[in-house]
């Protein structure tokens, strides 16, 4: 058996992606390159390849590598076995992956005009080492034309479907099954904890006083579902756009599409789902233009505005405020500007947090800052915030608010709960805690769920301490 070539296929098997379905997604959600498109679908499919692989880039050393396979392989070439990796790929990609693993003797692809798979890959090796004279590792159903020419076969994450198929061509020698949950994996991509920012949709409700009205509550609730959907949809199309710049990453390169455990075909079917899902339920509760602007923005974000020093933190308050003014849409009760005014200054202090964190962390991704912004961002961070106690102070001796609460006087405790609540979010960024997006770190922080309660608390006193004190 060991005299005999082991021949590996690389896409779906070697690594857990195919690189050039990667490439054309890569391609199309990058506005610089979709004048290349056209000529991509029209070319031949291993012209096609070759152009793709030029057009971008795809490091070797960051792919997700199938770890049991490369496992096997190394025992395979420690026991005197040649090697041979046989793709589809362009030949630039499969030798670039076979220069940073050192371990095969040959490589043979697809080069700009033969397309290297199925019956022409199985051609293409008889022709080399004769009928049967090889054993062959791969994953599809495109793989069963190389198989029957195969003395045996090795069978990598394959189907159940496609495993009966080789058995009843040529012998299987060995089975590797180490597919990740996708389910598991999708669930993550969508980001379930990230709702939490969602619920600045109720703010309009309570700052209304409308929390006693069911019909409010429905078009709030609604409204929190449809920006949920919405939302998701964008975090599978940002890491899709962000796939290549995620695998470099320390610790994104753990999210589920940048690993291998979520096909990128599945990301886009479901991201388009969740977003006509989200839609639908924006239809229902009224506010259909604000879920479709917030989808606009968040595309504009993901494709190139975050990549932009400034933009991106006006921006994302941006997105923080629409989520306001859906809630108040809702329910009926426009937002003020007051609420405005307070919520602007406040929004940008925490999108400078989630800035300055990355930055502390050491991992600005794709955005356009440096080390040295730190100390400039801080500054601009922490004004806005103390900016937008300002408003609130000035907001709390209001004299109309006579006319809503029994006892306003009180509302002044929330102006230093904010500071106060402000101030630590700024001081655990310093100390290098925030590791995720303020309101989500806030969400799990002990402290901000106490402060939030006195906010509640003041409120709730501020309307109805005379009733409790007659």
């Amino acid at each position: 058996m060991l005299d005999r070539p082991l021949v590996v296929d690389l896409d779906g098997t070697l690594i857990r992606t195919d690189l050039f379905s990667e490439a054309l997604l890569a391609l199309a959600l990058d506005p610089r390159h979709w004048r290349d498109l056209p000529a991509l679908l029209v070319l031949p499919r291993a012209a096609a390849k070759a152009r793709a692989a030029r057009l971008v880039a795809q490091s070797a050393a960051t792919l997700p590598y199938t770890a049991p396979v490369i496992d096997y392989l190394r025992a395979q070439k420690s026991a005197g076995r040649r090697l041979i990796l046989a793709t589809a790929a362009d030949a630039a990609q499969a030798q670039a992956v076979a220069d940073h693993l050192d371990l095969f003797d040959e490589v043979l692809a697809s080069d700009g005009v033969t397309n290297l798979k199925g019956p022409v890959k199985a051609a293409t090796l008889v022709a080399r080492f004769g009928p049967q004279g090889f054993e062959y590792v791969g994953d599809s159903r495109a793989d069963l034309a190389v198989w029957r020419e195969a003395a045996a076969a090795v069978l990598v994450n394959a189907s159940a479907s496609v495993a009966a198929s080789v058995r009843e061509v040529t012998p299987v020698t060995h089975v590797i099954a180490d597919q990740p949950n996708a389910m598991r994996g999708l669930w993550s991509s969508l980001r379930p904890h990230q709702w939490v920012k969602n619920l600045l949709v109720l703010v309009p409700l309570l700052t209304a006083h409308a929390y006693g009205d069911p019909l409010a509550w429905r078009g709030a609730l609604m409204t929190f579902c449809a920006f949920c959907a919405v939302a998701s949809a964008f975090y599978l199309f940002n890491d899709l756009a962000d796939l290549n710049a995620d695998r470099a990453h320390a610790t994104k390169r753990q999210r589920a599409l940048a690993r291998g455990a979520l096909a990128p075909g599945v990301a886009l079917t479901t991201a388009g789902g969740l977003f006509v899902l989200g839609l639908g339920i924006a239809w229902a509760a009224k506010v259909t233009g604000l879920v479709l602007l917030y989808g606009a923005a968040t595309a504009a974000y993901s494709l190139r505005l975050k990549q932009l020093p400034l933009v991106d933190v006006f921006w994302l308050a941006g997105l923080y405020t629409l989520r306001l003014f859906g809630g108040g849409q809702a329910i009926g009760h426009p937002v003020s500007l007051w609420l405005l005014a307070f919520s602007s200054f406040l929004f940008l202090s925490l999108a400078l947090v989630k800035r300055v964190g990355e930055l502390g962390a050491g991992s600005p991704g794709r955005r356009g800052y440096t080390p040295a912004d730190g100390p400039i961002l801080r500054t601009f961070g922490c004004a806005s915030a103390f900016a937008s106690c300002i408003v609130l102070a000035i907001f709390v001796q209001n004299e109309t608010l006579r006319t809503i609460y029994a006892s306003p006087a009180l509302l002044w405790g929330m102006v230093p709960l904010f500071l106060f609540w402000q101030c630590r979010l700024w001081l655990s960024t310093a100390r290098g805690y925030m590791h995720d997006d303020p309101i989500v770190y806030a969400a799990r922080d002990w402290v901000s769920w106490c402060v939030g309660a006195a906010l509640i608390a003041l409120i709730v006193l501020a309307r109805s301490v005379p009733l409790l004190l007659g």
